[in-house]
């Protein structure tokens, strides 16, 4: 071509965007075996027409259908499909966990195997990461799903993630996201904590935001949420919040967890040890109420060990932040 000549530094630069795209599709699959082909055209037509390099990063979570087999022959076409395969089903929070150690782009966006979300929304949640943002949640404003098994419990697990949380998103179950790499790279999920993604970047120092994105009605398949899936995000609530406010100092915690046993404690010994008169006046009981003495000793053996829980926890994260940078210190001088 007149005018222009390939160099060395083209030639490199053009290999390091082969190897490291500029934007990952990160999709959990689970027995979709008649929904990954179509998905797999959308997301390569919509890609394709946003014009940024990327790469298609499927994680097949065990599926027990041919879904695995139409993976392995889209992967054989396209070199800009990875497939991660599970042994057995661990659940979405640990496919997706695993797409995002395989993803390579600098830009990740993750979404549901099943063609609700709209590939098509992906450009708009990642150009919105270009206004100064680190995460860009989905919001499905007008959702194609059964009201009473997924639109109300996943109303009510919204608002009270919300408000134990602080991340005031309308819709953390929606998996349609965007993310600045080192921000799932920086978390270590577990259980069904990717319904806490954005409140879990928050504790992070990470800047959340969210879009309204389309949500269209299942074409194929079956659902794998239910009303089951409530009670274990309910449980999931409580270790969020511990990490959220209180990973850095986990006695703080224990400690609040042990001031309502140590009070019940006190006034266990209290009515073991005294009686209200009718005057007003408390009387010492000679012949004391052992029942509320064993509960108070039992209450306050509970108490202590929480707070001790709490300490032994601190010690752990003190020590090990301690060898962690000792350890690091020791390298950059060996590097020396």
């Amino acid at each position: 071509m007149a005018g222009y000549a390939v160099t060395a530094n083209d030639r490199a630069a053009a290999a390091r965007d082969a190897a490291d795209p500029g934007l990952s599709v990160v999709v959990p699959i689970y027995n979709e075996e008649d929904n990954v082909g179509p998905l797999h055209e959308a997301l390569t037509h919509a890609l394709q027409l946003y014009g940024r390099s990327y790469e298609i990063v499927f994680v097949d979570d065990g599926s027990s259908d041919s879904t695995r087999d139409a993976l392995r022959e889209l992967a054989a076409v396209d070199s800009n499909l990875r497939v991660v395969m599970f042994r057995r089903n661990y659940g979405q929070t640990a496919a997706m966990a695993a797409g995002f150690r395989a993803a390579r782009g600098r830009t990740i966006v993750s979404m549901d195997g099943d063609l609700q979300n709209d590939p098509a929304d992906i450009g708009r949640l990642v150009d919105k990461l270009d206004e100064g943002f680190d995460v860009v949640c989905g919001w499905r404003r007008q959702r194609q799903d059964r009201a009473f098994t997924r639109l109300l419990p996943s109303r009510i697990a919204n608002f009270l993630i919300s408000r134990v949380t602080g991340t005031r998103i309308h819709d953390t179950g929606c998996s349609l996201k965007a993310y600045r790499s080192w921000v799932v790279r920086s978390l270590h999920l577990y259980s069904d904590m990717h319904r806490f993604l954005a409140a879990l970047g928050a504790g992070i120092g990470a800047r959340i935001t969210e879009l309204p994105v389309r949500h269209h009605q299942r074409r194929a398949g079956m659902s794998k949420y239910g009303l089951g899936r409530v009670f274990r995000v309910l449980a999931d609530l409580v270790g969020i919040k511990m990490l959220i406010q209180f990973a850095a100092h986990p006695i703080r915690w224990f400690t609040l967890l042990s001031i309502p046993l140590f009070l019940l404690a006190q006034l266990m010994f209290l009515l073991g040890f005294f009686k209200l008169r009718g005057s007003g006046a408390w009387e010492f009981l000679t012949d004391h109420d052992m029942a509320a003495v064993a509960a108070g000793a039992v209450a306050m053996l509970v108490a202590m060990n929480v707070f001790l829980l709490g300490f032994l926890a601190e010690l752990q994260v003190k020590v090990s932040r301690f060898f962690r940078q000792r350890i690091s210190t020791t390298a950059r001088e060996a590097i020396r």
